[in-house]
Formats: C-alpha cells, sequence, structure tokens
C-alpha cells in the first residue's frame, strides 16, 4: 500500500514538474515576440512628432504604434486610438529586428499614451507615455550624461541608478543628451539590452538624443549604434546617417557632432548649421572634444566656428572625469570662471564623468579648466534654459551638487 502511495506522490511530482516546464516555455515563447530596447527620439518637431526604435526576435511585416490622448488607455479598440507604421530591417547581421515608426501631426503640449508592436495580439509592449513639446517652450530642462559604457548587466544597472537620480532631482527633465561610449563593445547586442532595459522607465518616455562616441563607431562603422535610434537626418555629407544631426528644442538648437570620421565635412556642415539657425541659445555635443580632460586636436577646427557664431554651451565625453573650461574665445580664458557669462563672452566647455562603471584617472590640469576632478562616482547634470538664462548645475548619483554655472544673454 505504502509502495502504490510512493508510486503515486512520484507521478504527481512528474506531472508538476512537466506543467512547470510547459509553462516556462510558454512564457519564454511569449516573452520572445515582445518588444525590447524601445527608445524614444526627436527626428521632426518636438511639438507634433515623436519617433520610436524597438527590437524584437521575429521577422514582422509591419511596425506599429499606436497612440491615444491623454495618461490612460483603457482600451485599444476604440475610435481614438492612432496608428502608424514603420520600418522593419534585420539587426546587424543577427536574428533580431530592428523596427522604426515616427508619429506625426501630433498637438503641441499633450500627452499621450502607445504601445508598440507587430499588431499581433500578444506582441504589444506595456504601455508608456510621453508628452509634446508645447507651442512657447522658454523654459525647460534637459539632462547630460555621457559614457554608460558597460558589458554585464550589474555594470548597467549603475547606468539606471545614474538616471533615477537624475529624474529624482530634475523630474520636470525633457529629454536626455547622451554624450557618447554607450556600450563597451558595440557588436554585444546583450549589452545594448541591458543598457534600455534599465533605463526603461525613462528612455520609453523622455527622448534619448545620442552622440556618437568611440565605442559607437568603431573602424567606420557604426550599425549597431544607429540601428537602436531614430534621429533628424539631416546632417553631413560623408557621414554615417545618424551619427551626425541638429535639431531645434524651444529657443536653443542643438548640433550634435561625430568626432570619430569625416571631420572635414563635418566642418563644412557645421558652419552651414550654425549660420542657419535663428535660436537666441546654441548647445553642441560632441564625444571627443577640444576641451575636456585634455584636448582633442582632430577637432579643434570647430572652435572657430563656435566662437564665430556664438555658441554658448558643449557637452563632451569620453574622459571619465568632470571638467569644466573657463569661458573661452579664440582659445584664450575671457572670464574667471566665477560670475555669470555674459552676452556670449565664451564658450564653457564641460565633460559631466561617466553614467556607468568606468572612470579614468584624472588627468593634468590644462589652463583652460576651471573645474576638474576625479570622484570615482557616476555623475550628470541638469540644465536649465529659462528666457534669457542658462543654469548648469553638476550632481553625483548620491546627489551631491558638485558644481554650478549660469550664462545670460543680456547686458550687465
Amino acid at each position: 500500500m505504502r509502495k502504490r502511495k510512493d508510486v503515486m506522490a512520484l507521478a504527481a511530482c512528474c506531472f508538476v514538474l512537466v506543467l512547470g516546464l510547459i509553462g516556462l516555455e510558454w512564457f519564454k515563447a511569449e516573452k520572445s515576440i515582445k518588444p525590447y530596447a524601445i527608445v524614444t527620439t526627436f527626428k521632426g518637431d518636438p511639438q507634433r512628432s515623436r519617433a520610436f526604435t524597438w527590437y524584437s526576435n521575429h521577422a514582422q511585416d509591419e511596425a506599429i504604434i499606436q497612440l491615444m490622448e491623454g495618461k490612460t488607455a483603457d482600451s485599444w479598440n476604440t475610435d481614438k486610438v492612432i496608428t502608424f507604421t514603420g520600418t522593419t530591417t534585420t539587426a546587424n547581421g543577427t536574428k533580431r529586428f530592428v523596427h522604426k515608426v515616427e508619429a506625426t501631426g501630433l498637438k503641441p503640449g499633450t500627452a499621450y499614451t502607445y504601445r508598440v508592436g507587430s499588431g499581433e495580439d500578444k506582441s504589444w509592449s506595456d504601455a508608456a507615455v510621453f508628452q509634446t513639446a508645447s507651442i512657447d517652450q522658454n523654459d525647460f530642462t534637459f539632462i547630460n550624461v555621457a559614457d554608460s559604457q558597460g558589458v554585464t548587466e550589474q555594470d548597467f544597472e549603475l547606468w539606471g541608478a545614474t538616471l533615477n537620480k537624475a529624474f529624482a532631482i530634475f523630474p520636470e527633465a525633457a529629454f536626455i543628451v547622451h554624450n557618447g561610449d554607450f556600450t563597451e563593445n558595440p557588436k554585444d547586442e546583450q549589452g545594448w539590452t541591458y543598457l534600455f532595459a534599465k533605463a526603461k522607465k525613462w528612455v520609453m518616455q523622455v527622448p534619448l538624443m545620442p552622440v556618437t562616441g568611440n565605442h559607437d563607431e568603431v573602424d567606420g562603422g557604426a550599425e549597431p549604434f544607429i540601428s537602436h535610434f531614430n534621429v533628424p537626418d539631416n546632417g553631413a555629407d560623408g557621414s554615417i546617417a545618424g551619427t551626425t544631426y541638429s535639431y531645434d528644442y524651444g529657443s536653443v538648437h542643438f548640433t550634435m557632432l561625430n568626432s570619430e570620421s569625416n571631420i572635414k565635412e563635418q566642418t563644412k556642415w557645421l558652419k552651414q548649421d550654425l549660420e542657419s539657425t535663428d535660436k537666441p541659445w546654441t548647445i553642441v555635443a560632441v564625444h571627443q572634444g577640444p576641451y575636456g580632460g585634455n584636448t582633442y586636436k582632430k577637432v579643434k577646427g570647430w572652435t572657430e566656428l563656435f566662437d564665430e557664431f556664438g555658441v554658448d554651451l558643449v557637452l563632451q565625453g569620453h574622459n571619465h572625469e568632470y571638467s569644466r573650461s573657463y569661458p573661452l574665445r579664440g582659445g584664450e580664458i575671457v572670464g574667471n570662471g566665477e560670475d555669470t557669462v555674459f552676452n556670449l563672452e565664451g564658450t564653457v566647455y564641460v565633460v559631466t564623468n561617466a553614467a556607468g562603471q568606468k572612470f579614468n584617472e584624472k588627468k593634468d590640469d590644462q589652463f583652460y579648466h576651471k573645474v576638474h576632478f576625479q570622484n570615482d562616482k557616476q555623475m550628470f547634470a541638469g540644465i536649465r534654459i529659462n528666457g534669457d538664462t542658462l543654469t548648469f548645475q553638476a550632481y553625483d548619483v548620491d546627489g551631491n551638487k558638485l558644481d554650478e554655472f549660469m550664462l545670460k544673454h543680456e547686458t550687465i
């Protein structure tokens, strides 16, 4: 009798185990068709459009985004749903697929709830919310980070914690500028998956505007990098599409440069780009900048154009330390670095340390360094433009403010 009970118990255990394995496989199958690495960016007018990129593990006939006005979506089967379709391509010779869509014709200053997928019932992402820029956007904040540059999941947890603290201090931030080197090895797709997963709650809502770093474009190729972002197609001739571009947000013109290649043609494009804007503020973002922890001579010629067209601020990466220059003009210091910089007196150059796991030893101080240190902690900056004033505040991941300065467009 007891032997029979033992056999029945064993059979029951086997049955439960089989059910568990079936359930696990079902869960894996369900998960495998879900979109991942979802990120939003600006491509067209931030007031009336928004772009999206995501990956999947299955070739799909269509890349689809559905939108509804408001911050909730009770049902996706109503006439209130707006649908856009985009493109699907193979990801970098792998079995993964890239999906890109731009939603256009949106209302300024409006919140939208969205989801992305292929249109099949089980393919949809979780819903997220974004908000278009308002018509009169002369007071806004954005976050600046650089060098998330991880390998392991634990590395990218540090990057996620950096963004968590950044949005805790600057919850109103409208977008993020990342100054390059997103991952250590751009061909390691798992690193990109970790990057977006650890920042999911932010990059699905707030545009992440990328700069190309030396770990993003390698040996003349940047396919993994550009596959993850849907940005303006208005960059320099001869540059890999998606590695140079510019856009406007509110009263600011942003120019995103690529320090890794095509410098000469970019210089021509940079001149055209800067002379064509009528925005009162101009901010340039580049990975290896002219005045970082050290100088980068290949792009030093760009500073003449920064001077000529009155660039206010240059955001840099690469050095994995914090540095801020005095205001500079013609390669010389034109202010004391303590007082507000008035009326384009000079351009300020900043490296906001690293947002990931890697820190370098502090380099030698240069003549242009007003602030220069290595604290071996992830850092970020919040940059607010309010009318004629720009305020820059740099924090570490613990929430300590370590630097601050102001630029102002008015007479003393």
